[in-house]
């Protein structure tokens, strides 16, 4: 590696790091009815942790697409990433905003992160956020695109999460909102990693150059739809495969078959396998189709 090239990723990683520091900034303006502060260090509250990890992850993946790519010029490069940076701040919290009025619509996130402290619902808005990360990472990647075929993808990544939610409480036996609002951290979990899933897919379709909406968008709606069809499929496949012993609802909600609550409780490593399953399944599509 040349001087120059040292000289050029020096300054961009200072720019990366500026920007990170406004996204940052922007998240605590936008929920300034609690202290990030006091409640990570005094109060120790793991449902804002894993809230506002998901939301700075999700922050570094979506301003990553600025970066990927072949380098024009250090003047080009440093213009677009100020402009689909700040873009890409503005579209994370527009979706952390969407999580709470229509994801989680049942109840108030910031209520539920900070006086509940409820670790399901921080580890929802972690998926969230990561998910949207990868949406607006496929979105302004590659050359020949603008503002308006980034805003065209990240608007169609957002319908896709929408209905993936709405397809994932189908699918499960429980109700989704009823099973956080509980403190159900399994339930949080697995719900998260069906988000990241679709996220992987619908985001990685978008990557690479933009040719034409004809050409592009019927490649991203195909993915997206693909990533609908994920949810059942792959849950099936958790359910007999990684877990043919028991059922994969029941471990989530601590239930017996009988509908009699199990002393362990949630089965929170079930989750993280369920979870795990979503984004596994993610990858082998978008690396297949």
């Amino acid at each position: 590696m040349d001087l120059d090239k040292i000289m050029s990723a020096v300054i961009l990683i200072f720019i990366f790091y500026i920007l990170f520091y406004i996204g940052k900034k922007v998240n605590n303006f936008l929920n300034r009815d609690y202290n990030l502060i006091e409640e990570l260090v005094e109060k120790d509250n793991p449902a804002v942790a894993l809230a506002i990890t998901g939301y700075y992850a999700g922050l570094v993946i979506a301003i990553g697409g600025v970066l990927v790519g072949d380098s024009v010029s250090i003047l080009d490069d440093v213009l677009d990433l100020s402009i689909y940076g700040i873009l890409s701040i503005i579209l994370l919290n527009i979706s952390w905003f969407i999580c709470d009025k229509i994801i989680l619509y049942k109840f108030k996130v910031s209520e539920e992160l900070v006086r509940d402290r409820n670790t399901g619902t921080g580890a929802v808005s972690l998926g969230l956020s990561i998910a949207t990360g990868f949406m607006i990472y496929g979105a302004i990647s590659g050359e020949g695109g603008n503002i308006w075929t980034a805003l065209g993808f990240w608007a169609i990544g957002q319908v896709t999460l929408i209905l993936a939610a709405f397809i994932y409480n189908l699918i499960t036996p429980y109700n989704i909102h009823d099973e956080i609002e509980k403190d159900n951290v399994a339930a949080g979990v697995s719900f998260a990693g069906a988000l990241i899933g679709v996220g992987v897919i619908v985001g990685l379709a978008a990557e690479g150059d933009f040719v034409s909406w004809s050409e592009n968008l019927y490649e991203y709606i195909t993915f997206s739809l693909a990533g609908l069809v994920l949810l059942p499929i792959i849950r099936t496949l958790t359910d007999k495969i990684l877990l043919p012993t028991v059922k994969l609802s029941n471990e989530i909600t601590g239930l017996k078959n009988n509908n009699e609550i199990e002393e362990k409780g949630p089965n929170i490593g079930a989750a993280f396998i369920e979870a795990f399953s979503y984004i596994a399944g993610a990858y082998i599509i978008y690396w297949c189709v």
